[in-house]
């Protein structure tokens, strides 16, 4: 071996061990950022109010009970709450899904008057915060319809359905983004072939488009489902009555206070209110937990076919 070959094996060898530090370091930064929270919610939620004023009291509780895990489920209404959220939830996120890959598909594959500027109000819609539309969707809702013969739909589910419906619900303009890149990484000799059979554009999606973007849809909708389920600001807009898990977990002091002291004015240390909260906020995200456990192949393989990533 010449003394210019073995140069360069050398230096391959430093520079591949240098990028293995270098990776090692830079995971175990990002799993302590991830985990950290996680682990520090799971030791707060089973242990007693009095372990949060102990300071030899760290990583593992000194009196683990179950108690506050309960009380927080008493506070939140859990199972009642987990129906209304389920019921916004899943149910907006299908039909959004379905009617945004109807939208993209549109963009990705037909040629109209207007397509360009339609597509800038999509991507408005991915810039534009809610926040900004917030006011003038209330007043649409809170007067739905024409003069005498407007109705009041807020506090129905219909506030979330009729957007989702419609391909405007939350995060849609990104939805619609995701599937138009993917239906146009598809051949068109799929649709062409879909013709030379009879079918028509409707059949074309329902039968060859659909079912080839299976990964793409699995993706948006757990996406979908993700967004639905940590809304606040837009439930908050439109409910009042209407309790999810995003606004009970919002106003779980004033709940806890209730429903433990009778009385909202009961003060409590905020240092001793941290074990509900944290046991509030496992309880919010171990839904989301075990359905990403599940579907993690499938959602995995559905970020790289849908052009989230290059």
């Amino acid at each position: 071996m010449s003394d210019i070959t073995a140069s360069q094996v050398r230096r391959r060898k430093a520079a591949d061990a240098v990028w293995r530090v270098f990776r090692f370091v830079i995971l175990t930064g990002l799993g302590f950022v991830i985990l950290y929270p996680l682990i520090y919610m799971v030791s707060c939620a089973f242990r007693q109010r009095i372990d949060m004023n102990d300071p030899t009291v760290l990583w593992i509780p000194r009196h683990p009970t179950l108690d506050i895990i309960r009380e927080t489920m008493d506070a939140m209404d859990i199972w009642n709450t987990l129906k209304n959220t389920l019921l916004l939830n899943i149910g907006c996120s299908l039909v959004q899904v379905l009617s945004c890959a109807v939208t993209g598909y549109g963009f990705a594959r037909f040629s109209f008057k207007g397509k360009k500027f339609l597509f800038g109000i999509v991507i408005m819609m991915i810039l534009v915060p809610t926040q900004v539309i917030a006011l003038p969707l209330y007043m649409q809702f809170r007067f739905f319809g024409f003069g005498k013969f407007s109705i009041n739909l807020i506090d129905s589910f219909a506030t979330m359905y009729l957007p989702a419906i419609t391909a405007n619900g939350i995060s849609s303009g990104l939805m619609i983004l995701l599937f138009r890149q993917f239906f146009r990484g598809l051949p068109r000799e799929l649709e062409d072939a879909a013709y030379i059979d009879g079918c028509g554009p409707f059949m074309t999606f329902v039968r060859v488009m659909a079912p080839n973007a299976a990964s793409a849809f699995l993706t948006v909708f757990l996406f979908s489902v993700v967004w639905y389920w940590n809304d606040y600001y837009v439930s908050a807009t439109f409910f009042t009555n209407t309790r999810t898990i995003a606004l009970m977990l919002q106003n779980l002091d004033t709940e806890l206070k209730i429903r433990l002291f009778n009385s909202a004015a009961v003060e409590i240390s905020p240092r001793e209110q941290i074990v509900w909260k944290e046991a509030g906020c496992l309880l919010s995200i171990t839904p989301m937990l075990v359905m990403y456990a599940f579907l993690q192949k499938h959602f995995t393989e559905g970020i790289e076919r849908s052009g989230i990533v290059g």
